[in-house]
């Protein structure tokens, strides 16, 4: 009985591998070019950049357990991230927390996507650019796919990667700040986090920008940051006006 149930697990896992190829070949037969995928991790988090990829991928069994990255366990992420990358180019962009707070997450977003696909330009990679989401008007020929995480293979690799690399990047920042325990819940709004939040008040590495974070910060510690040097004035200027907005 144990035999029977892998075997229907593994026969779905194969399904799932060749429905999200299937879309990627039917859009790529339409645009007449190889697909670049492209995804984010961390839009939502109260700490810590936003990271983007944009990937080319060749469509190798090997990659049978793909999927949208928020349906994988960490092992099994942590897994298929390397099969990933040997069967792909793929390129990375960074937003910081500080260009969060100087624009907005949405801008931020768009700043990481266009990073990551000038990386891959970099590395003479041509495509079609398919990504999940909105339309986010990144400079390159493109479409946006609802959902598309989970319908599309080559988007579902870039969601992979950009979520185990920005994992990677929080569980290093989580022995900077050890006490917000960023390793376990990478800054998401979690209800562990927020309740650290008010014990220890926010840091840099916050995202100040956001309300649950704004909410927590005095005006005096905030020019202390900027004295520091820890706030660059842009970033100070633009929390400073919300910061009054809040207690207006």
């Amino acid at each position: 009985m144990m035999n029977c149930d892998i075997i229907q697990t593994m026969e779905k896992i194969e399904e799932r591998f060749f429905e999200l190829v299937r879309f990627d070949e039917v859009v790529e037969k339409d645009v007449g070019l190889p697909l670049i995928g492209v995804d984010e991790a961390g839009r939502g988090p109260l700490a810590g950049p936003v990271v983007a990829v944009a990937v080319q991928v060749r469509k190798n069994p090997e990659l049978i357990g793909v999927d949208d990255s928020k349906k994988l366990s960490v092992k099994e992420r942590e897994r298929i991230f390397g099969k990933i990358i040997e069967h792909s180019v793929y390129g990375v962009g960074i937003s910081t927390v500080d260009e969060i707070d100087e624009t907005n997450i949405l801008e931020a977003t768009r700043l990481a996507m266009r990073r990551a696909l000038e990386s891959l330009h970099g590395k003479n990679v041509r495509g079609f650019v398919v990504v999940d989401g909105r339309k986010m008007n990144l400079g390159f020929d493109e479409i946006s796919v609802i959902n598309g995480d989970g319908k599309s293979f080559s988007i579902a690799c870039a969601s992979i990667l950009a979520k185990v690399i920005r994992d990677r990047i929080m569980i290093g920042f989580s022995k900077i700040y050890p006490a917000y325990l960023f390793e376990k819940h990478k800054g998401y709004p979690t209800k562990e986090h927020i309740e650290r939040l008010k014990i220890y008040g926010p840091t840099p590495f916050h995202r100040l920008s956001f309300k649950p974070v704004l909410r927590l910060i005095d005006d005096e510690t905030l020019r202390k940051w900027h004295k520091e040097g820890k706030l660059n004035p842009r970033r100070f200027e633009r929390i400073k006006r919300k910061l009054r907005e809040v207690w207006r």
